[in-house]
C-alpha cells in the first residue's frame, strides 16, 4: 500500500471519530501551549537581560567603597573566589577609594581606562521650577567618553576644557522640569550656572565635570570617589583582572585577609552568567511542570487509538482479508495518531504565542517579537520582558507534538496490525 493511500485512510479515521479525537487534541494543545508560552517568555527575558547588561558594558568593571556581602543569587560583585554574581549589601559607607587607588589601578595589566566618579545632591533649577536634593554625578571628562555606554540624542559629551558644562538624561530634558530643555540652555546646580551641552537617550542623570562636582555638590570630599569604572582591554580576562585588582587594592590598603576587604569589585560578565543560569533553571522547572499536561495528552491519544482499533476491528479484518499487510495497518494507525499530535501541536503553538503576548500585554510589556534565530542560549523577570518566538521553538514544539502522538499510538497500532483476520471478521 502506498503511503499516500495510508495517509488518506488515517485522515478518514480521524474525521469519523472527530469528537473523541478533538477531546484528545485539547490535551495536547494545553501542554504545547504551556511549553511554548513559558519558553518564549524565558527567551525574551534572557534577551532583555543581555541587552541591559550590554548597555552597562561587559568590559567595564566597577570598584566601590565598602565590602559587599552576598545575600543571594542575582546581582553584585564580591571578591574573587567567592563566586561573584550575588546580590550584595555594603557593610561600610566610608569613601575609602582615593586618587592613589586610581594610580594603582592604571598600572594593572589588561586595564585600559580608569575613571573615578562622585555623586552628591544639589538643588537644580530650570526656568521657574526647582528640584531640591537632585542627584548629580561628577565624572573625569578626560576619559568619560572612552568608558561610558550612554548614547546621545543631541549635543556632545563632556570634554577636556569643560568646567561649568552639563550632560543630562532624556527624562531631565523632557519631563522633570515640566518643559523641554534644549541644547545650550542654562540650568542652575547648587547655585552655579551650567550650560547643557548634551542630552542622553534615556535616564534621569545629570553629569558635570569632576572638579565642578567637588565644589558644587553636597557630601563630596576633596579626594574620595563614590565609585571607579575600570575599562579592560580583553573581556575574556575579566576574572583574572578582578583578581589582580583585588590583590593590588588590598596591598594598597594594607589588608592581609579577604574578610577584611573594605571595597568591592563588580564584574558584569559574572553577573550575567549567574542570572542566566538562574533563569535557565527556572525555565526548566516550569517547562517540566507544563510537560505533565503533555503526558496526560499522550495518555489520551493512546486511549483514543485503543478505542479506534476496537471500533474498527471488522474493517481491519476486511482489509487483511483482501491482502493488506501488517505493516500497512501499522502505518495507517501510526499516521492517525501522528495526525492527532500534529493538529494538537498547531493549536498549542497558536494558543501559546497568543497567551505569552496576552500575559505581556496585561503586565504592560511589549508584545511578542519573532526572530530568525532566537537569542543565544533574573528568574523573577520571566514575566517581565517581551517574548521571543523563534522558528526553532515553533518547529521543535510541532515535531515534539507529532512524536508524542506517534509514540502514544505505537502499541494500539501494533495490536491492530497483529489482529487475526478471521477473529476480526467475527468481532461484534
Amino acid at each position: 500500500m502506498r503511503l499516500k493511500k495510508a495517509a488518506q485512510l488515517a485522515i478518514n479515521i480521524f474525521i469519523h471519530s472527530k469528537l473523541r479525537s478533538w477531546l484528545t487534541i485539547i490535551g495536547i494543545i494545553v501542554g504545547i501551549a504551556a511549553v511554548v508560552a513559558i519558553i518564549s517568555m524565558s527567551l525574551g527575558a534572557q534577551q532583555q537581560l543581555k541587552d541591559r547588561l550590554a548597555s552597562l558594558g561587559a568590559d567595564v568593571l566597577t570598584v566601590s567603597p565598602g565590602m559587599q556581602r552576598a545575600m543571594g543569587p542575582g546581582f553584585g560583585g564580591g571578591p574573587p573566589g567567592e563566586g561573584g554574581g550575588s546580590q550584595t549589601s555594603s557593610t561600610s559607607t566610608s569613601k575609602n577609594i582615593t586618587e592613589r587607588d586610581l594610580i594603582v589601578l592604571r598600572n594593572i595589566p589588561n586595564v585600559e581606562y580608569v575613571m573615578g566618579q562622585v555623586s552628591g545632591t544639589a538643588t537644580v533649577s530650570y526656568s521657574s521650577k526647582t528640584v531640591k536634593k537632585f542627584t548629580v554625578s561628577g565624572v573625569d571628562v578626560t576619559v568619560w567618553k572612552d568608558i561610558t555606554t550612554d548614547t546621545l540624542t543631541s549635543g556632545r559629551l563632556l570634554k577636556s576644557g569643560d568646567l561649568y558644562a552639563a550632560v543630562i538624561g532624556k527624562d531631565v530634558a523632557t519631563s522633570v522640569f515640566g518643559k523641554d530643555i534644549p541644547i545650550n540652555t542654562k540650568i542652575t546646580i547648587g547655585g552655579k550656572t551650567f550650560n547643557v551641552v548634551g542630552i542622553l537617550s534615556s535616564g534621569r542623570s545629570i553629569y558635570i565635570p569632576l572638579d565642578a562636582a567637588r565644589s558644587t555638590l553636597d557630601d563630596v570630599g576633596a579626594d574620595e570617589f563614590d565609585s571607579v569604572s575600570v575599562k579592560i582591554k580583553d573581556v575574556t580576562l575579566a576574572n583574572e583582572t578582578v583578581t589582580q585588582i583585588t590583590k593590588k587594592l588590598m596591598l594598597a590598603h594594607g589588608i592581609l585577609q579577604e574578610k577584611n576587604i573594605d571595597f568591592s569589585v563588580s564584574n558584569p560578565a559574572t553577573m550575567q552568567a549567574t542570572m542566566e543560569s538562574t533563569m535557565n533553571t527556572m525555565t526548566m522547572f516550569l517547562a517540566a511542570i507544563a510537560a505533565i499536561s503533555l503526558v496526560v495528552g499522550a495518555i489520551g491519544i493512546a486511549n483514543t487509538m485503543f478505542t479506534s482499533v476496537l471500533e474498527q476491528t471488522r474493517e481491519i479484518g476486511i482489509m487483511k482479508a483482501i491482502g493488506t499487510q501488517n505493516k500497512d495497518i501499522l502505518t495507517i494507525f501510526l499516521l492517525n495518531s501522528g495526525l492527532i499530535g500534529l493538529v494538537g501541536g498547531i493549536g498549542g503553538i497558536i494558543v501559546g504565542v497568543l497567551s505569552s503576548t496576552a500575559i505581556n500585554s496585561l503586565a504592560g510589556i511589549s508584545t511578542t517579537t519573532a526572530t530568525r534565530g532566537g537569542p543565544p542560549g533574573g528568574a523573577f523577570s520571566i514575566l517581565g520582558s517581551s517574548s521571543v518566538v523563534s522558528p526553532q521553538l515553533l518547529i521543535g514544539a510541532l515535531l515534539f507534538a507529532v512524536l508524542i502522538g506517534m509514540v502514544a499510538g505505537v502499541i494500539p497500532a501494533y495490536r491492530a496490525s497483529k489482529l487475526n483476520p478471521v477473529d476480526a471478521l467475527r468481532y461484534e
